[in-house]
């Protein structure tokens, strides 16, 4: 689950998928298909992900799982944001929505526990 707003230079694979609850085969995936995703590699080979790769990603994941866009779809929105420069403002938006979502999904979860219900990922 994301916990808060990333502020570490440089992120590694294990950390951004606890950032944006994705699984790494997803994140290498998505580089393959994305080519802004195209994050450093270390001296010893590990990615590294810079802040503004990780709101990209959380861009990505909102288009392709909150909006429903097709690959495809979600690279040429992506492109219009970059063509009207609306990318930063709207990757920003993104991670924003999905931390709210995160954390309302959250609240649920404690209030059905406090009502006695299972909590509903369970």
């Amino acid at each position: 689950m994301t916990t808060s707003r990333p502020v570490q230079e440089f992120y590694s694979i294990g950390e951004v998928c606890a950032l944006t609850d994705l699984k790494p085969h997803v994140l290498r995936y998505w580089e393959s298909q994305f080519r802004f995703l195209n994050p450093a590699k270390n001296r010893s080979g590990n990615r590294v992900y810079k802040g503004r790769e990780v709101e990209l990603i959380m861009l990505v994941k909102h288009l392709l799982y909150t909006e429903k866009f097709t690959i495809d779809g979600a690279r040429q929105r992506i492109d219009q944001y970059r063509r009207t420069g609306e990318l930063r403002t709207s990757a920003r938006k993104a991670f924003e929505v999905e931390l709210a979502a995160e954390a309302r999904a959250a609240i649920e979860d404690v209030l059905s526990i406090l009502e006695g219900r299972a909590p509903a990922g369970q």
